[in-house]
């Protein structure tokens, strides 16, 4: 007889939160503290969303999103979360970019930017100082008509070197392009600028579980397995959540689902007024990407001069276009030493290879030109990583890819989208409570509210005007 995973669920709650990416999961934790009953549905068998991780046989533990995230995590999962959480967080120890145009390594901070840009690239320190200052000083009420590419050639005309350094790394963090509002990029830029790049010690499944034992702890109600098909309303305002057969009625829905999603299969675009549904229909989902995960033998080490984020690329030159092509050009390898899980006895060296991707270019194909389009996606990963890990191909002993239909088949994100949707996503998931009362969305939109900082961040800010609206 199958498990009823919903088996003791109560015909009501304050709050149901749909998803258990790390806005849902921050909101459902700031509620479930504040006192609230709250239920956590996901649709998974596994909390984090694409914060998560894998196991696979002779020890192999792969985190499957980013390595890395600013220095205001530490703030966030210390208010939000707990101490435990935020002394886990430290920072990695270098960035290795290495390119036709440039080979260097860098502490990724402000201090060692500038350094470069004067001694390196030979740009004047008043000009380094007023880009600095300029995009620190950027917010979201600025004027978004100034692209990121027309930023670059009001500082650095004509630098496409130095367009590659300051963006290629955000590129792979969040999606943002040259064209993008110049605010999507500054906000994010000046996050990782204060002190540089931090990660989790422990693994993603260290963190989620800790994650995890904490909601526990406040009262949240979490099931997984259990994939929300429709959300009710009634007069304007959210009435109830539908899984399978099952009705559990709510004063207040938090999706942490892919927002068009949320718009137009789990509510429907007839509940909302005409000028919402057309912004929502413009809003463009994100890009998705390809993964390769690959694992060294117990007794191979690698030394740790090899660096912790590897940007590299053998294009000539920069272009946002060629970071999403099936002809590879550009790789990010986050290199995972032993001490990222200090617990692990097994002292593993693994090296997962990112690169952004376009859903289109693999939804389509048959079973057969899809395994043979991930091998040949493996293969070429490793003749890549064989200029900075000599000799992979002997010393690689398991491999695996995922590609956009891998991460759509375990997050059912719109497209496999990895950052949620572009920057006009913002306002249209703001505005979901003034179209339905009660119905708030929180995830990875706008660029700047996407990555693991962004989104806990958009966890907190709903789950405050949940709670003002609760509390009426």
């Amino acid at each position: 007889m199958p498990r009823d995973f919903l088996k003791g669920v109560k015909q009501k709650y304050d709050v149901i939160v749909i998803g258990s990416g790390l806005a849902g999961l921050t909101s459902a934790n700031i509620l479930g503290r504040a006192g609230y009953d709250v239920l956590l549905l996901e649709q998974h068998y596994k909390l984090g969303g694409m914060a998560t991780w894998f196991k696979r046989p002779k020890g192999h533990i792969f985190d499957v999103s980013l390595h890395g995230f600013p220095y205001g995590m530490m703030k966030s999962c210390r208010r939000y979360w707990c101490q435990e959480i935020a002394d886990r967080i430290v920072p990695l120890r270098g960035v290795l970019f290495d390119n036709p145009q440039f080979t260097l390594k860098t502490t990724y901070d402000r201090e060692s930017f500038t350094e470069l840009l004067q001694s390196k690239f030979g740009v004047e320190a008043a000009t380094i100082r007023e880009f600095f200052d300029t995009a620190r000083g950027m917010n979201f009420y600025d004027d978004q008509q100034l692209t990121t590419k027309e930023l670059f050639e009001r500082f650095f005309p004509g630098r496409n070197d130095i367009t590659r350094l300051l963006m290629e790394p955000i590129t792979y963090a969040n999606g943002s392009t040259l064209e993008d509002p110049a605010i999507t990029y500054g906000i994010v830029f000046s996050n990782f600028m204060s002190k540089g790049v931090y990660t989790f010690q422990g693994g993603t499944d260290l963190m989620i579980g800790l994650m995890k034992d904490e909601l526990e702890k406040n009262g949240v109600d979490i099931r997984i397995k259990s994939p929300v098909d429709k959300i009710s309303t009634e007069n304007g305002r959210v009435k109830s959540v539908h899984v399978g057969d099952r009705e559990i009625e709510c004063r207040s829905v938090v999706s942490n689902a892919n927002l068009l999603t949320t718009i137009f299969k789990m509510v429907g675009e007839e509940q909302f007024d005409k000028d919402f549904v057309e912004d929502a229909k413009a809003v463009r989902v994100n890009n998705s990407s390809t993964q390769v995960y690959m694992a060294l033998g117990p007794d191979d080490h690698l030394d740790r001069d090899t660096g912790d984020l590897l940007f590299t690329s053998t294009a000539e030159n920069f272009e946002t276009d060629l970071l999403l092509s099936r002809d590879v050009t550009s790789r990010t390898f986050s290199v995972y030493y032993p001490d990222t899980r200090p617990h692990d006895k097994r002292q593993r060296h693994l090296i997962v290879s990112s690169t952004n991707a376009r859903w289109e270019d693999w939804a389509d194909l048959d079973d057969e030109a899809y395994e043979a389009s991930k091998q040949d996606l493996i293969e070429t990963t490793i003749d890549a990583l064989d200029k900075y890990v000599p000799n992979a191909r002997e010393r690689v002993i398991f491999s695996e890819a995922a590609t956009p239909r891998t991460f759509y088949h375990y997050t059912r994100h719109h497209h496999g989208a990895s950052f949620g949707t572009k920057f006009e996503g913002l306002p249209v998931s703001q505005a979901l409570p003034t179209q339905i009362s009660g119905l708030f969305h929180a995830g990875s939109v706008g660029i700047i509210m996407s990555g693991w900082l962004g989104a806990i961040n958009y966890g907190v800010i709903v789950s405050n005007e949940v709670d003002q609206l609760l509390m009426k």
